[in-house]
């Protein structure tokens, strides 16, 4: 079943300053608004929680800045590495490093193994490994000249 909802109405001065009525259309947006609720209620049916677009947003964001995000193909690609192999392969500084594997850390992407006195990170689990293929595989197929 399909609904009509209409557009804004807007009042603005002329050159004169004298007031004009007009329908406002953004560009983004439906000329002409039917909402399809047959549709609309089947994606709703399906859509994540609030809750989860937030966490989900959140491991976004922490994948969102680009140390973390090399540190996490350099693990992808070696495994387990400790935090002067990271540093050594990224060309940062171990405190930078450090910094970005509590990041990831609490995000859950990686995990981290105590060896005496040393730490080593590895990917968490399979699904960070496969949300980093795919990632890396929709910039191939998006970025012209870029090797496939």
């Amino acid at each position: 079943m399909k609904a009509a909802i209409g557009n804004s109405t807007a009042v603005r001065a002329n050159a004169a300053g004298a007031a004009q009525v007009g329908t406002v259309t953004p560009l983004d947006v439906c000329a002409v608004k039917l909402v399809d609720s047959d549709r609309v209620d089947a994606a709703r049916a399906v859509l994540p929680t609030v809750d989860e677009t937030d966490r989900l947003a959140e491991w976004f964001r922490v994948l969102g800045d680009p140390t973390r995000a090399r540190l996490l193909y350099a693990l992808l690609e070696v495994g387990e590495l400790c935090v002067c192999d990271l540093a050594a392969t990224i060309d940062t500084a171990e405190t930078t490093v450090s910094h970005a594997l509590r990041w990831l850390r609490t995000g859950g992407m990686v995990r981290a193994r105590r060896s005496g006195r040393m730490m080593f990170y590895s990917l968490d689990d399979a699904h960070v490994r496969m949300l980093l293929d795919l990632g890396r595989e929709h910039l191939r197929h998006t970025t012209p000249g870029t090797p496939k």
